[in-house]
Order: C-alpha cells, then structure tokens, then sequence
C-alpha cells in the first residue's frame, strides 16, 4: 500500500521590511502597507477611512505608527512570519 502523498503550498516569499515601510510612511492613510502584508481588512479599513475628511484625521496618525512598528520589527505579515 502507498502512503498518501500530501499536496503542500509552496511557502511564500518572506516580505520586505523596507517596502513595508515606505508603504506605509508615503501611502499609509491609503492602507496600501497592509494589502502588501496580507492583512486586507486593515487595507479596507484604512482606505474606507480615507475617503472621508474625518477617516482621514484618524488613518493617518494610525499608518504613521505602524511604520514605525514595521521599522522597528515588531510587526508580522498576515501569516505570522517576520519581515525581513
């Protein structure tokens, strides 16, 4: 009897820390950082709030301070693996 043969994903490149950044640091309130880590519903929520005057008053301090998590190492994709 053969043993089961297991289909596996090929892993995903690891993302780049320096891209996430500038992603975040020049189109940040646009949530454009988080689509690149995975993360779309913080991408949708960022660009939702974009729209409107006020969003925009709160998406932005919100994207400068995850830059400043991305630069600083303490944020994952949106599959847990570090940046690098």
């Amino acid at each position: 009897m053969q043993p089961e043969m297991q289909a596996t994903m090929p892993a995903a490149e690891p993302k780049q820390k320096i891209i996430a950044f500038l992603l975040a640091f020049f189109l940040g309130p646009l949530g454009v950082h988080n689509f690149y880590l995975g993360k779309t519903g913080m991408g949708i929520a960022q660009l939702v709030l974009s729209i409107t005057f006020i969003g925009l008053l709160v998406s932005g301090p919100w994207a400068f301070v995850q830059a400043i998590l991305i630069i600083m190492g303490k944020t994952n994709d949106s599959d847990g693996n570090p940046l690098v």
